[in-house]
C-alpha cells in the first residue's frame, strides 16, 4: 500500500471512529411502561409533566370497526410512576391530528376521520382539553381543513404547518391565538409538504423532512426554518436521512428527530440538529424502528410512542426513552 493510500484509509477510519465516538457520547435509550393500547398515526404532547397520546388509528377489531378503527382514545402517561391511564376521549376520532399544549390547555388540530367509506377525511377542527376538569371544548377551526400536519408554539400562539387537505399537499401556516379565539396566515413554507415535524428551538420554528402528496417513495430531507421577525423561511442543513411520519423534540435548545417510514420499511433514525450551528449529528439508533409515533419531551428526555412497526396499516404499544447525557 503507498504512502498516499495508507493516509487516506487512516483517515477515513479516524473519521468513522470519532462519528462513532461523538453519536455515543450523546446519550442512551431505555424502554418505558408500554401505551394500554396498540396504535399509529397518533399525536403526542407534554403537559403539566405527564405525556398525552392521542388519537391516532387502533388495531382493527370487532369493537372499532364502525369507526374504521380511527381512535378517540386518550392516554396519559406519568414518568413518576411509569404507569399510563385514560382520560376523556376525543369527540371525535383523529388521526395524523397536530398537538400542541399551551398556558395549561392541550390543543388537538385538524387530521383526519372518517367520511363515508373513507378515512380520509381532512378536518379543520380545534379541539381544547382542560386537564382540571378533563373536559373538551372545540374553538374555532383552522381556515385549511388538513391533516398530517406539524403544530408547534411560538409566543403564545399556535401555529399550524403544512399538511395534505384530501387533494393537495399543503404549505399553509396558520396561526392561531387562544386569547382572542381569532386565526391568522403568515408567510406560507416554500416546500408543500406532509408528515413533517414541526418544533420551536433558538426562537425559530423549524419544519423538517416530510413528503410530497401522502407518497412515502418520495421522502424529503427539506429543513426550513421560519422567521416571525421578518415573516420570511430560509433553507438549512438537509436532514441526512430523508424520511417522512417523523417525530421530533427539542431537548437544551437542540431538535432530535426520529423514525419514518419509505418503501423499503421503517426507521429507526435518529439524528440531532443544533441551530446555531446549522449542523446535524447522527445519534444512537431507537431500539425499534417505527413510524406514525409520537414524541414529547419531559424532564429533559425524549419519550418516543406508538407507531407502525412497518410501513403503512401496522400498530404498536412501544415507549421508548432516550436520556441524552451532554
Amino acid at each position: 500500500m503507498s504512502k498516499l493510500k495508507f493516509l487516506i484509509t487512516l483517515l477515513v477510519l479516524s473519521n468513522t471512529i470519532l462519528a462513532h465516538a461523538e453519536s455515543a457520547s450523546h446519550g442512551v435509550w431505555h424502554n418505558a411502561a408500554s401505551t394500554l393500547e396498540k396504535r399509529t398515526e397518533i399525536a403526542a404532547a407534554p403537559l403539566d409533566g405527564k405525556i398525552y397520546a392521542v388519537g391516532g388509528f387502533s388495531q382493527p377489531s370487532l369493537s372499532n370497526v364502525l369507526d374504521f378503527a380511527v381512535s378517540r382514545m386518550v392516554e396519559v402517561y406519568d414518568p413518576a410512576t411509569d404507569t399510563w391511564t385514560e382520560t376523556t376521549p376525543l369527540p371525535e376520532g383523529r388521526h395524523h391530528a397536530g398537538i400542541a399544549a399551551l398556558d395549561g390547555y392541550l390543543y388537538v388540530i385538524g387530521g383526519f376521520t372518517k367520511g363515508g367509506l373513507s378515512v380520509w377525511r381532512a378536518v379543520a377542527t380545534l379541539y381544547q382539553f382542560n386537564p382540571v376538569n378533563q373536559t373538551w371544548r372545540e374553538l374555532k377551526p383552522m381556515p385549511t381543513a388538513r391533516g398530517a400536519l406539524g403544530v408547534t408554539v411560538y409566543q403564545g400562539r399556535l401555529y399550524a404547518i403544512g399538511g395534505y387537505d384530501g387533494d393537495n399537499n399543503s404549505a399553509a401556516v396558520e396561526v392561531f391565538d387562544p386569547q382572542t379565539n381569532i386565526w391568522t396566515s403568515v408567510a406560507a413554507m416554500p416546500t408543500a409538504r406532509d408528515h413533517l415535524a414541526v418544533v420551536t428551538a433558538s426562537d425559530k420554528i423549524y419544519a423538517i423532512g416530510g413528503r410530497p402528496s401522502l407518497n412515502y417513495r418520495k421522502n424529503m430531507d427539506v429543513v426550513e426554518v421560519y422567521d416571525s421577525a421578518t415573516n420570511q423561511w430560509h433553507s438549512r442543513a438537509k436532514l441526512p436521512t430523508a424520511r417522512s411520519g417523523i417525530a421530533a423534540g427539542v431537548i437544551d435548545g437542540r431538535i432530535y428527530v426520529v423514525g419514518g417510514e419509505s418503501n423499503e420499511g421503517t426507521f429507526n433514525t435518529h439524528e440531532m440538529y443544533l441551530p446555531d450551528e446549522d449542523r446535524w449529528v447522527v445519534l444512537p439508533s431507537m431500539p425499534t424502528a417505527r413510524h406514525g409515533l409520537g414524541a414529547a419531551v419531559v424532564n429533559g428526555r425524549l419519550h418516543v410512542i406508538s407507531g407502525g412497526l412497518t410501513p403503512g396499516a401496522s400498530f404498536s404499544q412501544v415507549h421508548e426513552v432516550f436520556t441524552p447525557t451532554r
